[in-house]
Order: structure tokens, then sequence, then C-alpha cells
């Protein structure tokens, strides 16, 4: 569902923005309003949900959820990270140079894909094998060798023009579901890393904040939230999840748990970096939506859980 939700929900909501702020609407993005194509770009930005934010609320909550629905969200948040960059990098490119070619991008689409998760299978089980094999005096290297190998993941698949976050994702995940020397060590270590680039990372994004910037955008940010929240991701898990064995209840939730979190925010980097115009604005957009659907969701996620029946409570 992550894959095709994530451009079910870049449709949706990429097509809502450019009615709400396109040069035929009363409220207008710059001085000539944004096309289609402004819009999807936004759409890809805020696509991605945040696996983190969803599972700290769950722990801090105290709540078990039934079935097999916490293996289900913890999937679709990993995953549909690496779509949203792909998505959010191509559609920066094209609106950068103008080049509009939705052939071309479809095609670059299913080969970066492609390679990902080919590159990302393989790199994993040769990660596998080289930290089963590899035989050094101490113990401490075995994590720098698990590093360096993600590093080299990611460099080679981004050579060969495939997704190389899509690939260390696959890599990880076959990593992680295999049985290696050290494995305890390792992971504890890429957990400390992971925290040290997550502190940065929002240190890094509160210099690019200004409240007083907010204020400006409040009214048509709280509009797309609504519709992201409402609308959008109810219509994305309806069609992605339209032949699956889950049922109305655990469809709703899953509809619920689209919380956004740091990565719509780095997305949303991406413009400003490549100079296109109104990018500051539309960061400030996707800033206030995250806070909106943090705010909101993060905190009736448990009553909505309970209300729905769906908590584990043995």
């Amino acid at each position: 569902m992550s894959t095709f939700g994530v451009a079910l929900t870049m449709l949706f909501l990429g097509t809502f923005a450019w009615f709400m702020l396109g040069s035929f609407s009363s409220v207008m993005l710059g001085s000539d309003g944004i096309n289609w194509v402004d819009g999807l770009l936004l759409g890809a930005i805020i696509s991605s949900t945040d696996a983190a934010a969803v599972f700290s609320i769950l722990k801090s909550s105290n709540l078990k959820l039934k079935g097999n629905l916490q293996p289900l969200l913890e999937l679709e948040s990993g995953s549909n990270d690496p779509m949203a960059v792909l998505l959010t990098t191509t559609l920066v490119n094209i609106v950068k140079t103008g080049d509009v070619s939705f052939l071309n991008l479809g095609i670059t689409l299913i080969a970066q894909l492609a390679i990902g998760i080919i590159g990302g299978y393989g790199f994993g089980r040769l990660m596998t094998w080289i930290i089963n094999n590899i035989k050094v005096n101490a113990q401490g290297l075995y994590p720098v060798i698990s590093l360096g190998q993600v590093l080299l993941t990611y460099s080679v698949i981004t050579l060969l023009q495939g997704n190389g976050f899509l690939g260390v994702y696959i890599a990880g995940v076959v990593l992680g579901n295999s049985n290696f020397t050290y494995k305890s060590t390792i992971l504890d270590f890429h957990d400390a890393i992971s925290w040290l680039m997550q502190i940065g990372m929002f240190l890094l994004l509160g210099l690019l904040v200004f409240p007083s910037q907010l204020i400006t955008v409040a009214p048509i940010a709280i509009i797309i939230a609504l519709f992201l929240m409402f609308i959008a991701r109810p219509l994305s898990v309806i069609i992605g999840l339209a032949i699956s064995p889950y049922n109305n209840s655990e469809k709703l939730f899953i509809s619920w748990v689209g919380l956004r979190g740091a990565v719509p925010i780095i997305l949303a980097i991406s413009p400003i970096a490549v100079g296109i115009p109104d990018a500051k604005t539309l960061f400030n957009v996707v800033f206030f939506i995250v806070l909106i659907s943090v705010s909101i969701q993060g905190f009736s996620l448990g009553p909505t859980a309970r209300w729905l029946k769906l908590e584990n409570k043995e």
C-alpha cells in the first residue's frame, strides 16, 4: 500500500492544492498562483507518514493494537519515505527545468524502484555474509563496518540511477531479519546514530522556522491539512486496501494514523535549495500542516483505537 498510497495521496492532495492556490483561486501562492505540477510537488512532499511519531505515541499511551496492524503501519511508514523522496526530487527537477514528460517520469520511477529493490536485497545479503565471515580483533569495529556497508549501498545504487533510500531500507530489512555476528551490538550502535541524526535534524529545522511567517499561511494550511486527514488519506487507504482482509474499523484506523512528521519538513527544503520561486512559503505551509497533523491525530490516536475496539488488552 505504501508506494501506491503515496502516489494516490500526492495526486489527491496535489490537485486540491492546485485548486486552492492556482491562478483561478482568490487565494494564490505567489503572484500568478501555482500550476498542477507545483500542486503535485506539494502533495509529494506531504505524502510521507512518520513511523517514529506513531509508535512513540502508542508506546507513551501503553497501547497495543490487535492483529497485525502494528507491523502494517510500521512497514508502510518505513517504506513510503523512499517513494516520497523519489517523487519530490523528480518533481523538483521538473518544476526547475520546466520539462514536463509524464512518460519519462513513469519510466524513471519504475527504473529507480526496480534498481533500488534489487540492489537493496543484494547488498542486504552481502552485508550479512561479510559481517559473518570477516575476522577482526576488536568487537567495536563491527558496527563501523556495518555503517560503511550502508554508505556503500546507498552510493552504488544511486550511481546506478536507482533509489538509494529504498535500497538502504530494503538492505536493512534483509539484514535485520538475518542472523549475524554481534547483532545486538550493531543494532544498538545504529539506534544511537539514529537518535543523533534526529537531534541534529530538528535543530536544523528549527533554524529555518519563523513563527511570524507561519501565521500568514495558517488559513490555507489548515484547509489543506483537513482535506489531507479527512479526504485524501482515507481515499488512498480505501483504494489501496480494497482487496485486503482488513475490516472497516481497521481501515478507518489506518486512515487516521497517517501522521506527518519530520520527513515532509525535510523534503520541503529541497525546493528552497534549488531556488524555486515561493519555496519558502511552501515550506511554511508544509510545516504548519505537520503541526496540525501531529496535534490533532497524535493526541486522538489512543482514544480512536479504543473507540474502534482495536486495543489489544492481553
